[in-house]
């Protein structure tokens, strides 16, 4: 039995247990509900809700229909307001109908092939009708492998061809690749194996230059399916490894399972059934995880078959039995049926809308030949009629117009007085906040001080409200009296939140750090970040509440040409000779963590021409552009190396442009701080 792995193309802007999401991803989690609850934003709801869903594709699909459904939700209620632009209206419909085919992929892999049929073909209806060429040709690449699944190749052929015509035109080279690997499938599965190579290799080819590593796995599994098919043990067990090896490092637990599957397989046909029963009992613990019925299908039937071996017959009775339920519950008629049944009334629905549009024209016509003949017969009749009735009315309007006017008027001052109410109390809440920024201010190192001690530099510091969770930070230490030994210390820090609570945060992690340095004499980065975490959390621990703030910060000492570097999750980046160069930061914030490490310092040997940048993650964060998705550390990378022959106070200048160009009329969603020092 060879289990051939399809392409699908899951759209939105790709990845039941929430223990196989990494740190990292959880952190990501976290930070996407913050930006949730603090956005009233649609758009911008359904764009952190798709990042969301990338995240848990594989490893939670229960998780992910609900986000995908809320999606639907938000889409559908903005699409019943009449009142949406047209670009609004374009990004709702692109959004539901990528729901649609997510929907779909999901159910898929659950073995609801009907429940999936009918979400691709409302997805391919909605991009039929907006003719969005990249959601169609998704759609038709999905709807082909469920054809292939169901061993229906002429179909599904059909459906990829229609894909791969508009991917071609898109030179969507992702998508080209997932043609030859999908075609590649149908011919493995009609036997014609060199002809299967072929089209699998053309397609690693494209996944290897442009560096799609799931692509690779997915293909590198295929071409182990035909070595096994062909007897070719060892050269199918090393391209089965590799698959698993890309599948561990992306921990997509989907891939995993299905790769251990194959092995197990191998291994039983080689009759090494201890093998075969670690691969087996690994791949049915993850399909068991995340509800994956084919995978657990299979591992079953391998389960099966060793414990028959060993004489477990009770056990191997159990999968058997197991297998035979799970088999029992994908039956293929009828699921064939449904995909045909949905299929035909896609094409009937198309044409109907066009027979109806013509047959609305000719009533509309006879109706307006008809009004015609009624308006001259009864016109004079009518006419005097309404003249009488005017009367009678205008009369009526004028008594109650003198009873309305003295209502609205006493009304209007109730209005008036709650108004000027309300405006004092809000500019109360006005002031106190902006007294709130000039102490933030205050803390806050002046320019005149930053030049001084860092003359070729520039600050961007753009708060999204008054007063901010973002703050930049320095101090001059000279130990032995003599200026030429001064030591710099400059940050960029970033807070949790933004706006009043962000900037109750900053006061206390702005003041660690001062404690850190002039109360306990540290000047060693790393040293300077473990006692201000220390200090954040013993003030944070005061509190009857549990505190989760915290703070990320890039923090450099810079004497000389000698650059000191600690970080805790914001990196330092140093642009030298046109090449970007990335120190990473330690992957923990200032504040509650679990099993937190002490600060590395990283010590670097500058020269003349470097730059050097630290930044919060406002900037790449920030959703913009005519798609609406986020800026990204690599359009960062890429605008830095090109600015890099201009003075430091024009990138200030560029960078703070770039940023507006690419928000254009969306909220800005947190605060922004870039720091650029030139040596």
């Amino acid at each position: 039995m060879r289990k051939l792995v399809y392409i699908l193309f899951y759209l939105l802007p790709l990845f039941n247990v929430a223990q196989n999401l990494s740190k990292e991803d959880l952190i990501i989690i976290d930070s996407i509900k913050v930006e949730l609850n603090s956005t009233n934003n649609d758009s911008v709801k359904v764009l952190l809700y798709g990042d969301w869903d990338n995240i848990v594709y594989y490893n939670n699909p229960i998780q992910g229909i609900e986000l995908n459904q809320k999606i639907k939700s938000i889409c559908e209620q903005n699409l019943n307001n009449s009142n949406l632009s047209k670009g609004q209206k374009i990004f709702f419909q692109e959004s539901l109908a990528n729901s649609h085919n997510n929907l779909g992929l999901y159910y898929s892999d659950q073995g609801k092939i009907e429940e999936a049929v009918e979400q691709h073909f409302t997805g391919l209806k909605i991009s039929e009708l907006i003719n969005d060429s990249l959601g169609k040709a998704n759609a038709y690449n999905n709807i082909g492998n469920l054809y292939a699944d169901l061993e229906n190749y002429d179909e599904a052929l059909s459906f990829y061809d229609k894909s791969f015509k508009i991917k071609k035109m898109l030179d969507d080279k992702k998508g080209m690749s997932s043609y030859y690997t999908n075609v590649g499938n149908i011919f493995s599965s009609l036997g014609q194996d060199d002809k299967a190579l072929d089209y699998y290799k053309t397609g690693l080819s494209i996944d290897i230059e442009i560096e799609d590593r799931m692509g690779e796995s997915v293909t590198l599994h295929n071409i182990g399916g035909i070595y096994a098919s062909q007897n070719k043990t060892q050269f199918a067990k090393e391209k089965f490894l590799l698959s698993l090896k890309i599948a561990e490092d992306l921990d997509i637990i989907e891939r995993q399972s299905l790769t251990l599957n194959s092995l197990a397989l191998l291994e039983l046909k080689l009759k090494n059934y201890s093998a075969a029963y670690n691969y087996a009992a690994q791949s049915y613990k993850l399909a068991k995880e995340i509800g994956l019925i084919y995978e657990l299908m299979d591992a079953a039937d391998i389960l099966y078959e060793v414990y028959f071996f060993n004489k477990e017959y009770k056990k191997a009775i159990e999968k058997l039995e197991e297998y035979i339920l799970l088999n029992d519950s994908l039956t293929k008629t009828e699921n064939q049926s449904s995909i045909i049944k949905e299929n035909f009334r896609h094409e009937y629905e198309k044409q109907k809308a066009i027979d109806d549009k013509e047959h609305e024209k000719q009533i509309v016509i006879e109706q307006e030949a008809k009004k015609q003949q009624q308006v001259i017969t009864y016109a004079t009749a009518a006419g005097l009629g309404l003249v009488a009735i005017f009367l009678i009315f205008v009369f009526n309007r004028l008594q109650v117009t003198k009873k309305q006017k003295l209502i609205i008027e006493k009304q209007k001052k109730s209005v008036e007085l709650a108004n000027h109410q309300l405006e004092e109390k809000n500019q109360e809440i006005l002031d106190s906040i902006n007294y709130a920024k000039r102490i933030q201010n205050a803390i806050l190192p002046p320019n005149k001080v930053v030049k001084e001690f860092l003359p070729n530099s520039f600050i961007l510091y753009k708060p999204k409200d008054i007063v901010a969770g973002d703050f930049y930070w320095m101090e001059s230490l000279v130990p032995t009296g003599n200026k030429k030994d001064t030591a710099i210390l400059f940050a960029a820090a970033d807070c949790t939140g933004h706006g009043v609570p962000g900037a109750m945060v900053s006061v206390v992690c702005n003041n660690g750090l001062n404690r850190s340095v002039r109360e306990y004499g540290l000047t060693d980065p790393g040293e300077i970040l473990n006692k201000t975490r220390e200090i954040v959390i013993a003030e944070f621990e005061k509190s009857e509440e549990e505190v989760k703030d915290g703070m990320d910060i890039a923090l450099c000492s810079l004497k000389g040409n000698t650059l000191h570097y600690a970080g805790a999750n914001n990196p330092l980046w140093i642009v030298r000779e046109g090449e970007l160069l990335e120190t990473k930061a330690n992957k923990q914030p200032i504040g509650q963590f679990d099993n937190p490490e002490p600060y590395k310092t990283h010590t670097i040997e500058l020269q003349k021409g470097d730059s050097i940048y630290i930044f919060s993650d406002g900037y790449v964060d920030q959703f913009g552009g005519e798609k609406g998705k986020k800026f990204k550390a690599k359009a960062f990378r890429e605008l830095l190396l090109s600015i890099q022959e201009t003075p430091m106070e024009e990138q200030r200048t560029i960078i703070d442009n770039a940023f507006e160009n690419w928000r254009g009329n969306l909220e800005q969603i947190d605060d922004v701080c870039v720091i650029g020092v030139r040596i």
